[in-house]
């Protein structure tokens, strides 16, 4: 089964022969599903009205537990955005009455950022319509080759997750 990489690939060994184009083989790929990733992201969400950076923060919240609280340096780290980014992540999603903010206990100046009702709804149904999206392009491998797969991705990208930000 040929796809559009290995036209791609094909291409280049024809006029650069000397250039080895071989991680092109699976990054082209790696690039290519992640496109298709998000197109299905953006789809399980649609029917929430919610942006993909909305699903990121609000389960964040959601895999804190109950109460599902987080104080803004813990959404930072999880989320990886600046400090005015988040703020202004957080106040678009006070106004859609998704989170609130709450005086922190343990700190007189600090917040904490928690999931209403309506957050907790949004996030776990949210969440079922991504992994609907999710088994959908996965469809065409085995168990065997899902895990697989996922052992040689984790192998690929676990030196990245230890970079600093």
């Amino acid at each position: 089964m040929e796809d559009e990489v290995d036209r791609l690939v094909a291409a280049w060994r024809r006029e650069r022969p000397d250039l080895d184009v071989e991680p092109l083989e699976v990054l082209s790929r790696v690039s290519r599903l992640a496109r298709h990733l998000d197109r299905a992201r953006r789809m399980a969400f649609a029917e929430l009205g919610l942006e993909p950076w909305e699903f990121d923060v609000l389960t964040a919240l959601r895999r804190a537990g109950s109460p599902y609280q987080l104080s803004p340096g813990q959404l930072l780290t999880q989320t990886l955005v600046t400090s005015g980014t988040m703020t202004n992540r957080v106040d678009r999603l006070a106004k859609k009455e998704l989170v609130e903010r709450l005086p922190d206990p343990g700190d007189r100046r600090g917040v904490l950022v928690r999931l209403t009702e309506a957050g907790k709804d949004h996030a776990d149904r949210a969440l079922a319509n991504l992994l609907a999206q999710e088994r959908a392009i996965l469809s065409g491998l085995s168990p065997a080759q899902r895990h697989r797969l996922a052992g040689l991705l984790r192998e690929l990208t676990a030196p990245f997750d230890n970079l600093p930000s």
